[in-house]
């Protein structure tokens, strides 16, 4: 495990033993994004960004962060940029668009692209920061919410190694497993296979529960069994409660992974890999996502298991 580095002393500076503080121009304050902000500025850098949604932009602000009315604001003066955005082309829009990076940050300035993108999408922006003298990482994350909350997100990098020592400073602050996988769009392969086994782990476990209750047992109780067994999981332990009171309040959204799963499968397709299970996960997920289930969490996958079984019922959650 990572120590952070460059913790906050009283002052809200870095300590004397760690880097001096970076500003760093964060672009995407969203479920995500917010609390990986409040991460790097308790952290004591100097962190700016906007939000349309007031109330995360007073978290922020009261968090000692600066508020900035425009893209272009938020990077001017910074030395580190962060994006964490829905996806490859949102951040190709705040790469390219006036105001953007291309035209407004010099050469010389650290890209960390945290956003679950394509690893094609990831080259090519790295191919663009070179063409402007931008070093440039992409550097997905799991651990949702809860890791972003707490400074444990998983961080799977790609891009030169000369870069991840820049951002390392960075990313302790946000996550306690930071990996260089290679060159650009290595960290995207990684998170693409993470979301493969997460997205088969929601699924069997749904199926498991239906069937589990199906049979008239305690489902809980059944699951309190299996932990202790090579059947326990990380997705169990988290994902569990969600899936036996129906309760979709979103952690990270089904039609984000579903997104995920297509990237998945384009790659998959792309190195001629055939991949039945995580065929299955997508269209589960693009089903989810068909039947209105998109903005809930991807827990919410088990709805469809029980659509295809006719014992979904319309006064759960």
């Amino acid at each position: 495990m990572m120590m952070h580095s460059g913790v906050a002393g009283p002052s809200g500076q870095a300590g004397p033993s760690g880097p001096p503080p970076r500003t760093v121009g964060f672009v995407g304050l969203g479920a995500m994004g917010l609390p990986m902000a409040l991460r790097l500025l308790e952290a004591g850098h100097r962190v700016r960004g906007g939000s349309r949604d007031a109330r995360r932009l007073e978290r922020f602000t009261a968090a000692g962060g600066r508020a900035c009315a425009t893209l272009a604001q938020t990077l001017q003066g910074a030395d580190v940029v962060i994006t964490m955005l829905p996806d490859g082309g949102v951040v190709r829009e705040v790469m390219e668009q006036e105001g953007g990076v291309a035209r407004t940050v010099p050469a010389g300035t650290l890209l960390i692209d945290m956003t679950t993108a394509s690893p094609r999408e990831a080259r090519e922006l790295a191919d663009r920061g070179q063409e402007l003298g931008i070093e440039v990482l992409d550097a997905p994350v799991s651990g949702g919410v809860r890791g972003a909350q707490a400074g444990t997100l998983t961080i799977m990098v790609g891009g030169a190694e000369q870069a991840l020592e820049r951002a390392r400073p960075l990313l302790e602050a946000m996550g306690t497993t930071i990996t260089h996988l290679g060159p650009a769009g290595s960290g995207q392969v990684a998170k693409a296979a993470n979301q493969m086994i997460v997205g088969a782990g929601l699924v069997a476990l749904g199926e498991a529960v239906l069937l589990l209750e199906a049979s008239g047992l305690d489902a809980g109780r059944a699951l309190s069994a299996l932990s202790g067994g090579l059947a326990g999981s990380r997705i169990m332990e988290l994902k569990a409660p969600a899936i036996l009171s129906r309760d979709f309040s979103p952690t990270f959204t089904a039609g984000l992974h579903a997104k995920d799963m297509r990237i998945a499968q384009d790659l998959a397709d792309s190195l001629g890999c055939v991949l039945p299970v995580s065929q299955t996960v997508t269209q589960t997920l693009d089903a989810a996502v068909a039947n209105g289930l998109a903005d809930l969490d991807h827990a919410a996958v088990v709805r469809v298991t029980e659509l295809l079984s006719g014992t979904h019922r319309n006064d759960r959650k």
